[in-house]
């Protein structure tokens, strides 16, 4: 199954990429989670392929390719046991530097958009903060003008690249009388004096690097302000969608790459004489594991085609993220039953997939808000618009 525009040109990047994947990414996993730190070098790699500025225009280094070669990237890269690598190269590509693009000043674009198109720098996006997740309105991290810089307080809390990365795109109240319409986006390099970072010990994605961020008195030069102050509620919202609908497809991809591990296990695997994939209850629970995940990248392929339109599909995209991280942590559960005793070691990586898988109902907006977005839009009739062109 393929998404209804997908051309011979797609295919030749798929096997691309996922040659890539198998010499360089794959090799390397292991020494990666163990070590909680991805070696910087295969940015620059992946930099040098083009891989990270495929729906990026050329004159900052990227390919200006279709949605679809970013969707392609998406999957492949969840084939690679490890959730924590392929959520610090979407973060990078997909959910901090397209404010960059959409909203930054040239100077801006030149200074950090190009170096990490070119595989040279990592960013993050740091929205969340011990106190607001979901509700973005209710961040308490502040910046106010002074001069020519804005001086920055506040804190922020499960952020992606946050440790090792090299700058955030940081949302912050430039004033906090205004509620949304006082949230300004800020870029705040990782090193600046001021700035500290802690990394937490997670469940899972043992291999990114997640911290707690404070700001201290932190001096930003004005001219690091994104686009226009008291607009950076609106330009995240309009960027949810990106989001959401790469998040969808790693979940999915996730779940496949689990159901694939597995069938090799069942295939050789005996007991009472015969493989477990001989006994019927273990064929019919495979065969409905298939049909799901089947149907579900059926609608995510739709998605993927309003993305390539510039659709703003905010309930298709909501729908995806919920179904699919749902159906993930279904089946790699389910999968991780059918190793037995061996499913809850680390000498099968479906444990580690296990782990990773969690995240997937949280992140990007919990599945509970999906639900709630899902509610209005059906039942109160909301009609949620862009105020700017999606990425694609």
């Amino acid at each position: 199954m393929q998404a209804s525009k997908l051309t011979a040109e797609h295919q030749i990047f798929r096997e691309t990429i996922r040659a890539f994947i198998h010499k360089e990414i794959t090799p390397h996993v292991d020494q990666w989670e163990q070590q909680g730190e991805i070696d910087r070098s295969i940015w620059k790699k992946m930099g040098d392929m083009g891989f990270m500025g495929l729906n990026y225009p050329e004159e900052y280094g990227g390919l200006d390719l279709d949605f679809y070669y970013s969707m392609i990237l998406c999957e492949e890269l969840s084939y690679c046991f490890s959730g924590g690598f392929t959520i610090s190269a979407l973060v990078t590509q997909y959910m901090s530097a397209p404010y960059l693009l959409k909203y930054a000043s040239e100077e801006l674009k030149q200074h950090y958009l190009r170096p990490v198109i070119a595989g040279d720098m990592v960013s993050a996006v740091a929205i969340t903060e011990p106190g607001a997740g979901s509700d973005v309105k209710q961040i308490k991290t502040t910046a106010v003008r002074s001069g020519d810089h804005y001086i920055v307080n506040g804190s922020k809390t499960f952020i992606t690249n946050g440790y090792y990365g090299d700058f955030f795109i940081t949302a912050v109240k430039t004033d906090p009388e205004k509620g949304t319409k006082g949230i300004s986006l800020l870029l705040i390099e990782r090193h600046a004096e001021g700035v500290s970072a802690n990394k937490i010990n997670k469940l899972g994605w043992h291999a990114s690097d997640t911290a707690e961020l404070g700001f201290d008195q932190v001096k930003v030069p004005v001219s690091n302000l994104i686009g226009k102050e008291g607009d950076g509620f609106l330009y995240l919202m309009a960027g949810l969608q990106l989001e959401r609908l790469t998040a969808a497809i790693h979940s999915l991809a996730t779940a496949d790459s689990a159901l694939q591990y597995t069938l090799e296990y069942i295939g050789q695997r005996e007991a009472f004489g015969k493989k477990i994939q001989e006994f019927q209850t273990i064929r019919h629970r495979i065969a409905q594991m298939a049909a799901d995940i089947a149907t579900t990248r059926a609608f995510v392929y739709q998605c993927c085609d309003l993305q390539n339109q510039g659709e703003y599909a905010v309930q298709d995209c909501s729908i995806a993220k919920l179904q699919t991280s749902e159906l993930a942590v279904q089946v790699v559960s389910q999968c991780l039953q059918l190793f037995g005793g061996y499913g809850f070691t680390e000498d099968y990586k479906i444990a580690r997939l296990y782990r990773d898988v969690r995240v997937g109902t949280i992140i990007g907006g919990t599945s509970e808000i999906m639900l709630e977005i899902i509610a209005k839009m059906t039942i109160d009739k909301v009609n949620y618009q862009s105020n700017k062109p999606s990425l694609t």
